[in-house]
């Protein structure tokens, strides 16, 4: 009797077909797991978005197996331990089989699945076909395309409820030409119909000479998803699940399923069975075969080695003009043999050529991240961070022993970023760069709103809920409680679904969006690696995985960010050469300059970046910066993760010397001392845990990939056991143990690393460098960069005049688009306000006002014929006063600006241009008191010149001259 072939699940939709499937990639490989399943496929709707996070899963299922199977030998246990009745049977690892379900035009469905890398390649361009001629998040696909990319798919045609003749039309044409590679899929409907159903598809795949596959086509991982599941439905179609009637599931059925009962399900026609499991087992492709070249950057006949070395030295010279010390020589050689020996110069490389792109624009920029600070970085003008600093370790970052790819993330400014995106597009191609993709996921409001209109919950309710989202996820007495307060019964059925549902949608994907500015370049076609689809903004393009899947499988990327400080630092520099001569960069700039530490420490800090939030400045005081140093730490202290772990107060009392700072061990004092035992950064929780629990690097970087940012909480606490243990059996103390792990844990909020840390402090002591000594040119830099920062124009205006800075109105005759500088009448620098301030005044228009000037404008009617701005222009201007050097006061500009109506009339009829203008009998309007000008300052610029508005009310919120405000009768 031959051997039954163990079944495999060749065609799982998960929640990566959005608002459709309702497992996540990892559930089906955990479930499969605990089924003795061999393989399962991920097949989602035209997309592989969650594929790698399938293969993360099964990796991690398979590293869990070989641990414990370790820690069983060495304790000499017999048998695996009796597993948790709901964790998966780890002695089993499912393999993941990458595919895709191609929706065709005309109602032609088909599992693809890839046989080797070729099949992948052809599988990748197919979807990227589809979804680079359909708008964001579609995919149009013929049948035509598939007869053109299916080298190496194995394609399982999905039966229809009814083959048509233009159906079977257009499948004959597939099998006529595909056929050696396609199987039809049986897969049954769970209403009581099946038998005749597979007889059915059973002749449908006679006629058409096509051997049988059998499928449960789960939908989840487990039946009890099967209220979520309709709740997608519900959510997709814009209806109530009340209201769904045949779209809602009949029953949860279609779920993942194993050997045992895919063979009862399939009775007399096991053979589809056996030959999904022999398909799969001859099915070899798996995504960590996928070999990943980068671009290799020879230009000129120059190996990628040989130009890295002689750009680093060229940059050696320019960085160091009087010659480089010898502790910077020896990082160099250092750095670049390591580089080497990793075979990460193409990146190194990469990143410099985008750099020297933006430097050749006059576009500012500064490097972060995990490589950016380094001497190679700092020769090839990527970072501005003197290595002399000696803050960091490269071997933090790029390390032999973690076999990790570098990260270096650029920052550009935020008003020119585009033009470095396009160069990358334009000097790669589309088909050999894309941006990330970023999974946009169910959270908090969107859940509650999107949950609660589908189960029929009013806007009211929805409303109440969505104010106390603190709340819901918690149990029992607390959660009772807040719905008690809110006016709600804990106790209606209805909502408590509702809510039960809202923590199970938590983390969902709902959609992809595109990442902030990562990269992925390829030497060979990006489209072969992974698909790549059209981005909502016109002129992008991005690939279908976000970062964290890319960063599975050792793919590098480069992030091109953008930052609203460079904008006005930028400016900043700009305004000094102009008028002071002075040509400063990053780089240059006089440190420790003893002037701006003070500022600092007054916490006169409006503006400049990181330190200008309420929580920074009643910090500065305390932390009494003076150094660069003390800047890094000041930007990586005052963030949430530092904040909730308790360390901003021990971190102060050391510094001050009110507390004594001891280390239970040397190592840990290496590892601590130079943030005073306080750990603050990311790398020092990895050092911690490899130092003081024994972590192995991988073990530690997992636990850094939980410390990320935005990370789902929860994260942190699986390392514990593990962390605790490792802590005693060094010697440690478990009341220390515990308190090192809850500091660390609180980097799951927020970590920040101390690379970034470092970089975002040049840009600190940069603009707080150009506030101390320049600060009318700070604070026009800084409006021209808005919107960005904490503060209005308003509060960075007064701010200026706090500092002694003249400023001076927008005027129809002085202006320009952007604010900009003036002599003052003491030999000082002045600004004068930019029509950028003027509310509903756009560039364009600002600009033909200002070319078209001459000599000046004498009048409303004379800007409307000579600049050909619209009469409401006009009126925007005259709102905001800006013919008051004219004479004319705000009401009289308004009535000449509201004279403006019809269109300008020809010269013929209007006279002389340059002649007296037509008369008309004078209006006699009322002055505006001072209040009302502040007022229509405010509405028509967002800030006034004349005065505070609060100044105006000082006399009556005097105590005891206080007269009561008499509100206007009502009408």
């Amino acid at each position: 009797m031959q051997t039954a072939i163990p079944f495999a699940e060749l065609s799982a939709l998960s929640n990566f077909t959005f608002l459709t499937g309702a497992a996540h990639p990892e559930e089906y490989m955990q479930r499969a797991a605990a089924l003795g399943l061999p393989a399962v496929a991920i097949a989602d709707e035209n997309s592989v978005a969650g594929i790698v996070r399938a293969y993360a899963a099964a990796r991690d299922i398979a590293r869990q197996v070989a641990e414990r199977q370790k820690t069983e030998a060495q304790d000499g246990s017999i048998g695996p331990p009796a597993p948790h009745p709901r964790s998966p049977d780890w002695a089993n690892v499912p393999r993941l089989i990458p595919a895709a379900r191609l929706v065709l035009a005309g109602g032609i469905t088909l599992t693809a699945l890839p046989q080797n890398r070729l099949g992948w390649a052809s599988l990748c361009r197919l979807l990227t076909t589809g979804r680079r001629r359909a708008t964001k998040g579609k995919c149009e696909l013929h049948p035509g395309d598939l007869l053109e990319r299916a080298e190496g798919l194995t394609l399982l045609l999905h039966a229809p409820g009814r083959a048509g003749p233009a159906w079977l039309k257009e499948v004959h044409s597939l099998i006529d030409a595909l056929g050696a590679q396609m199987f039809l899929l049986m897969a049954p409907g769970y209403d009581g119909r099946d038998a005749s159903r597979f007889a059915r598809q059973t002749r449908l795949a006679q006629s058409l000479g096509l051997q049988t596959i059998a499928s449960a086509l789960p939908r989840m991982h487990h039946g009890r998803r099967r209220r979520l599941a309709d709740v997608l439905t519900a959510v997709r179609t814009g209806t109530k699940v009340d209201d769904l009637g045949r779209a809602a599931l009949a029953n949860s059925e279609y779920r993942l399923r194993s050997d045992t009962e895919m063979r009862r399900l399939f009775r007399g026609n096991e053979d589809a069975v056996d030959r999904a499991g022999a398909l799969a087992a001859s099915l070899t492709f798996c995504l960590g075969s996928l070999r990943y070249e980068y671009p290799s950057e020879v230009a000129d006949g120059e190996t990628s080695t040989t130009r890295l070395r002689r750009l680093a030295e060229e940059g050696l010279k320019w960085r160091y003009p009087q010659g480089p010390s010898p502790r910077a020589r020896r990082l160099l050689e250092h750095e670049l043999d390591l580089i080497v020996k990793l075979k990460y110069e193409p990146y190194f490389l990469t990143v410099r050529d985008i750099v020297a792109f933006a430097r050749a624009r006059g576009i500012l920029c500064q490097g972060r991240g995990s490589a950016a600070n380094s001497v190679v970085c700092y020769c090839l003008g990527v970072t501005s961070i003197s290595p002399e600093i000696g803050t960091m370790v490269f071997e933090r970052f790029v390390s032999e022993a973690r076999d990790e790819p570098p990260d270096i993330d650029v920052d550009f400014e935020h008003e020119r970023r585009e033009e470095v995106i396009q160069h990358i597009y334009e000097r790669y191609g589309r088909h050999r760069a894309g941006l990330c993709a970023t999974v946009i996921h169910y959270r908090g409001k969107r859940a509650i709103r999107e949950v609660g209109r589908a189960m029929g919950l009013s806007q009211d309710t929805i409303g109440a809920l969505s104010s106390q989202l603190w709340g819901f996820f918690s149990t029992g007495a607390v959660e009772r409680a807040r719905m008690l307060e809110i006016g709600l019964d804990p106790d209606d059925p209805r909502l408590k679904q509702t809510l039960a549902l809202v923590q199970e949608i938590d983390g969902f994907p709902r959609h992809l969006s595109q990442h902030v500015g990562g990269f992925v370049i390829t030497e060979g076609r990006l489209d072969e690696l992974v698909p790549v689809e059209n981005a909502t903004m016109e002129g992008r393009t991005v690939i279908s995985w976000d970062k964290d899947d890319i960063e599975a499988l050792g793919i590098l990327k480069v992030d091109v960010l953008a930052l609203g400080m460079l904008s006005c630092i930028r400016k900043a520099f700009d305004l000094l050469a102009q008028h002071h001569g002075h040509h400063h960069t990053l780089a240059t700039l006089p440190p420790d300059d003893p002037k701006v530490y003070d500022m600092l420490c007054r916490a006169d800090s409006v503006g400049v970046f990181q330190v200008e939030s309420r929580a920074q400045m009643n910090f500065l005081p305390r932390m009494r910066p003076r150094n660069f140093y003390d800047l890094v730490i000041e930007v990586a202290i005052i963030r949430p993760g530092p904040i909730q772990g308790d360390m901003v107060h021990p971190y102060i009392r050391r510094r001050n010397g009110e507390e004594t700072m001891t280390f239970p061990s040397d190592a840990l004092g290496k590892v601590l001392g130079k943030t005073l035992g306080v750990p603050l950064f990311q790398e020092q929780a990895m050092q911690i845990a490899i130092v003081g629990a024994g972590f192995t690097p991988d073990q530690a970087d997992r636990l850094r990939r939980a410390l990320a940012t935005f990370k789902k909480r929860g994260n942190i606490s699986e390392h514990r056991t593990l962390f605790l243990r490792g802590m005693k059996a060094n010697g440690y103390e478990d009341d220390f143990a515990q308190r090192c792990f809850a500091q660390i844990e609180g980097f799951g909020s927020y970590g920040f690393p101390e690379s970034h840390a470092a970089s975002f402090a040049l840009l600190v002591y940069a603009s707080a460098w150009i506030k101390c000594h320049h600060p009318a040119i700070f604070a026009c830099s800084l409006l021209n960069a808005q919107p960005m920062g904490f503060y209005a124009p308003a509060q960075i205006v007064r701010d200026a005049r706090e500092h002694g800075v003249i400023v001076r109105p927008v005027c129809i005759n002085a202006s320009f688009w952007d604010n900009s500088i003036e002599p003052d009448d003491t030999g000082g620098l002045a600004i004068r306000l930019g029509f950028r301030q003027i509310r509903g005044i756009d560039e364009e228009s600002a600009s033909w006002l200002a070319a078209a000037r001459g000599n000046g404008y004498r009048a409303p009617e004379d800007v409307w014929r000579r600049a050909g701005l619209a009469a409401s222009l006009i009126t925007r201007l005259a709102e905001a006063d800006c013919f008051a050097a004219l004479g004319l006061t705000r009401r009289e500009a308004l009535w000449q600006a509201k004279a403006l109506t019809a269109p300008a009339p020809l010269p013929l009829f209007a006279g002389d241009l340059d002649g007296e203008l037509l008369d008309e009998p004078a209006a006699h309007l009322p002055a505006m008191t001072p209040g009302e000008d502040v007022v229509e300052d405010y509405v028509a610029m967002r800030l006034s010149l004349r005065a505070h508005p609060l100044s105006l009310l000082r006399a009556r919120l005097t105590p005891g001259t206080a007269e009561p405000v008499r509100m206007p009768p009502k009408d």
